[in-house]
């Protein structure tokens, strides 16, 4: 079953940090993709970090030098350690993944794989 689970989010004052978590079984010996998105309020929904099959990332500017994103094949997690929060982080955070490519583009349509968010809120 590859649909994702997240947990993890909360409320948090800025400056402080939180740890998403995300259980998503995908085929290991297959090219894959697992990135996590955020939406607020009235805003497009957009790409934070990626990362692939062979452990490449890559991070929003927002987020760059703040965030670590991470995979743990063993327990089939991937993890999102959000650090020197931010209000303008406050976001419905999703987990998503896609098989079959190590290309992970910040493209909502290329993956098909959508956990049902977890809210983070970042008070001032």
């Amino acid at each position: 079953q590859v649909q994702p689970v997240e947990s993890g989010g909360g409320s948090v004052q800025a400056g402080g940090s939180l740890r998403l978590s995300c259980v998503v079984s995908l085929d290991r010996y297959r090219p894959y993709c697992m990135v996590w998105f955020r939406q607020a309020p009235g805003k497009e929904r957009e790409g934070v970090a990626t990362i692939n099959r062979l452990g490449t990332t890559t991070y929003a500017n927002s987020v760059k030098g703040r965030f670590t994103i991470s995979k743990d094949n063993a327990k089939n997690t991937l993890n999102l350690q959000m650090d020197s929060l931010k209000p303008e982080d406050s976001a419905m955070y999703y987990c998503a993944a896609r098989s079959g490519s190590d290309y992970c583009p910040y493209d909502r349509a290329a993956y098909n794989y959508w956990g049902q968010g977890t809210q983070v809120t970042v008070s001032s």
